[in-house]
């Protein structure tokens, strides 16, 4: 198991420890390495690669929601919605979250891991504010929402983000007990239960799988025993397949991805997934181009949310697909080596929470990208920072803020400064 922890922390990471013991450090924000030195080097305040790919995820997401819904004002049920709806709203969304994000990144992490049990309480108070009459807000039989006027916010992202901290923050609390199963790891399996309970009830059962994999991601590189973490993983798949098996609406959906094209599926639980596959099967390789999508025109329901990929797929075809894919995989991998950076600085917290963060983007990247294509079953899943949604955009920039404070305080304290 360890070896297979180290074979991840490589991957993900730098490279291992200098012969001399040195720790390895990224200088310049270039993502060079190289041995700590007496000798002081110039480094920038934060990782500026980082921040210009998340810029760029969010300009393009811009660019596709608005081409995305443009059309939607011909639809009926949005008749009274002007066509730049959707894109006013989405500008909104992203200049609260980017001035969310600078005031995130002005807080210590050793305040986030003070507040993290009290962060992990205020979600479970929404998580259950949401299911009360006249609170939460109902959108087609999902009750998942909180309207604030300006945008309408969903707990289940700001759970994320709270088990994430809390996780990590339990994971340096109970280091000493990590062999042990009842002290370490099961008050923590009954916290995610407990919000996976709220959440089945809105449903959402695609927040709640993103939930359970950042807790195991942060256990697993948090050191737990690997029969423990086994038998938590065992339990999960069982608990999710039971959950599919009780419910008939979720085995339909998993009919639909066996068999899309069936004609009693097609129009029913394989509507979404069918013309999914023939936008990007007509984007083939550069795609139709910008606008020029077909399936967006009121056959695609969600296009601007959980479908945005497949839009991209037709419009800029297999090579938009691709390049937004390598654009995913570097931004995970370079929030791992962040993480990765501040445990070795002796940060256990601050790498957990780094490297849950990374979890978080990579997996929700990859379950979103694996329903367009295909690959996997229909799940309520955006394309984080990238689809149409102001709750998730805005707890993605806190995220991708508390990564760059992470990736900010190891740099001075790589140069002799106090965090």
């Amino acid at each position: 198991m360890n070896a297979l922890r180290q074979r991840l922390a490589g991957w993900f990471g730098a490279e291992t420890e200098a012969a001399t013991g040195a720790l390895p450090v990224r200088l310049g924000g270039r993502g060079s390495f190289a041995a700590t030195s007496p000798t002081p080097a110039q480094v920038k305040g934060f990782d500026q690669p980082l921040v210009w790919v998340t810029v760029a995820l969010l300009l393009w997401g811009l660019v596709m929601v608005y081409s995305a819904s443009i059309a939607m004002p011909d639809n009926p049920k949005f008749a009274l919605y002007a066509h730049t709806h959707f894109l006013t709203r989405h500008v909104v969304s992203l200049l609260v979250a980017f001035v969310a994000a600078l005031i995130a990144f002005q807080i210590p992490l050793a305040t986030w891991e003070k507040y993290a049990p009290w962060l992990f309480v205020l979600s479970l108070v929404l998580l259950i504010a949401v299911l009360v009459p006249f609170i939460g807000r109902g959108v087609n039989g999902a009750r998942r929402w909180i309207s604030l006027g300006i945008m309408n916010f969903q707990p289940s992202e700001l759970a994320k983000f709270a088990v994430l901290l809390y996780a990590a923050d339990y994971m340096v609390r109970k280091m000493d007990v990590k062999e042990r199963f009842f002290r370490a790891v099961l008050p923590m399996g009954v916290a995610v239960a407990i919000i996976g309970l709220l959440l089945l009830a809105e449903p959402d059962m695609g927040a709640f799988m993103v939930i359970a994999v950042i807790a195991m991601g942060i256990l697993f590189l948090g050191g737990v025993n690997a029969r423990m973490f086994f038998l938590i993983a065992t339990i999960l798949v069982l608990l999710f397949a039971l959950v599919i098996a009780t419910s008939e609406w979720r085995r339909e959906r998993i009919f639909a991805y066996l068999n899309p094209w069936d004609e009693k599926l097609t129009l029913g639980k394989g509507y979404q997934l069918s013309h999914s596959l023939i936008a990007i099967g007509r984007g083939e390789i550069f795609g139709v181009g910008l606008g020029g999508s077909v399936e967006k025109l009121h056959w695609l329901p969600e296009a601007h949310t959980d479908f945005l990929l497949a839009v991209i797929g037709e419009e800029f075809g297999l090579v938009g697909v691709v390049i937004v894919i390598g654009l995913f995989l570097w931004l995970t991998r370079r929030i791992m080596h962040i993480g990765r950076q501040a445990i070795a600085l002796d940060r256990v917290f601050a790498g957990l929470v780094a490297q849950g963060v990374g979890i978080w983007m990579g997996f929700q990247a990859f379950i979103n990208m694996g329903v367009n294509l295909g690959a996997l079953p229909t799940k309520g899943l955006t394309l984080p920072l990238m689809s149409y949604g102001g709750s998730a955009i805005l707890l993605n920039l806190i995220s991708i803020a508390v990564v760059l404070r992470v990736d900010y305080e190891n740099r001075q304290l790589m140069h002799g400064g106090r965090v």
